[in-house]
């Protein structure tokens, strides 16, 4: 069986682990960036050609199966459905996308075109997530009364200051797209829809970087009736500390803590046990900053699965959208946006 081929749109830090990967599972043909210098320097690392737009790229480049979106998030709409409608199937990183309704067209583009529009989750991976989720499905809680995520990160000035469209509503979209979008994701997953939403945000430390908020917290109503809370920060001192999910039911509760959802703090139930637990990725290291669990090689494992024997892919389009459609909630309910 031929290797599928991909192409990767945006050669920025997180393109670096998507090549990675792609190596393993696949064959990198082609990279595109606008900026010459990123390019050129990417593909001469792959030995691959580079294009400085995506309409050069898809258009000599006959042989892509999979283009890979890598972009800034405000990029990731149109140019999936760019792709799609060229034929080829796409793989977005998150977040799918910065509103709902962009979510839909992207969706609508694939069913037109008889492609697979993938998103990247790869935090569902992590391990305790993944026995957290058995547990949930399972019904070992009980009745399950609240949720609480707590995201203390840090982003300094520098952060904004390297690329140009960080911190910008336009391509940016704010810290719950940029940063912890995967942990709404693990929200949706875990305890389905949200009904009713209040806020608050403000930007404390990034007035002269960035035009969109460094902190904030939220108070959620679940339409199943839970309560949950959000703290979200990147104003962590020094270094990201904490990215962790408190689960309490009737009958367990579970806190998978770590600064990236990377271990189980706390696990009791009523007639459940937590299993002993493998050990998970490493985190995205840029250099400067850290960023979530390193889980694509098990997203690029499942998506040439999928396009090759038809398994599922581990992640729907339709949670991306409500992980989006949540996101524009919180905002909304701040008049933030």
């Amino acid at each position: 069986m031929r290797k599928i081929r991909f192409a990767i749109i945006g050669c920025g830090a997180i393109a670096a682990r998507h090549a990675i990967h792609i190596q393993h599972y696949g064959a990198l043909v082609a990279v595109c960036d606008l900026l010459e210098e990123k390019a050129l320097a990417f593909a001469d690392q792959y030995q691959v050609p580079y294009y400085l737009t995506m309409e050069e790229l898809v258009s000599r480049e006959t042989t892509i199966d999979v283009v890979v979106i890598c972009t800034p998030n405000g990029l990731h709409a149109a140019q999936s459905v760019q792709a799609l409608r060229q034929g080829y199937h796409v793989l977005v990183e998150k977040p799918m996308a910065l509103t709902a309704v962009d979510c839909e067209t992207m969706m609508q583009a694939a069913v037109a075109s008889g492609k697979q529009l993938f998103t990247v989750m790869q935090n569902r991976f992590n391990p305790p997530v993944q026995a957290v989720k058995k547990l949930l499905d399972a019904g070992s809680f009980g009745q399950l009364y609240s949720v609480q995520v707590t995201c203390f990160w840090n982003r300094g000035q520098s952060y904004y200051q390297s690329s140009s469209w960080r911190g910008t509503r336009a391509q940016d979209g704010g810290i719950l797209f940029t940063q912890f979008s995967h942990f709404i994701d693990l929200l949706y997953w875990f305890l389905g829809e949200v009904d009713t939403v209040m806020s608050v945000m403000d930007n404390m430390a990034h007035p002269a970087t960035s035009e969109l908020e460094d902190v904030g917290a939220v108070l959620l109503r679940f339409k199943n009736g839970i309560i949950g809370t959000i703290h979200f920060s990147v104003n962590s001192f020094q270094r990201n500390r904490e990215g962790s999910l408190t689960i309490s039911g009737e009958k367990g509760m579970v806190k998978i803590g770590g600064e990236y959802l990377n271990r189980i703090d706390y696990a009791e139930f009523q007639d459940a046990a937590l299993p002993a637990l493998p050990a998970g990725a490493g985190v995205n290291d840029y250099g400067t900053y850290q960023g979530s669990m390193s889980n694509h090689d098990q997203v690029y494992r499942n998506l040439v699965a999928t396009l090759q024997k038809g398994t599922p892919f581990y992640a729907d389009t339709m949670d991306g959208l409500k992980t989006v459609e949540i996101i524009e909630k919180i905002y909304h309910a701040a008049n933030w946006r």
